[in-house]
């Protein structure tokens, strides 16, 4: 019996680069977003008394404002 052909595959490039820094940036980019919603997030909070359980809605309403400034 002839064995099948071992297929492989390209790894994924999740920069469209080959250089590492560009990876590095690109990470603390997300950080440096995600502290930012965290923050506004925690204002919204707080501007609603810190009254809890609306936690998801602060995060994402949050989430919304910081990526339409970034545009």
């Amino acid at each position: 019996m002839i064995a099948p052909k071992a297929q492989t595959f390209p790894t994924p490039n999740s920069t469209g680069s080959k250089n590492p820094t560009a990876k590095i940036a690109m990470v603390s980019g997300a950080v440096h977003s995600q502290d930012k919603i965290r923050e506004r997030a925690y204002e919204l909070y707080e501007g609603r008394g810190r009254e809890p359980g609306q936690d998801e809605q602060d995060w994402l309403r949050a989430e919304q404002e910081i990526l339409k400034r970034k545009q």
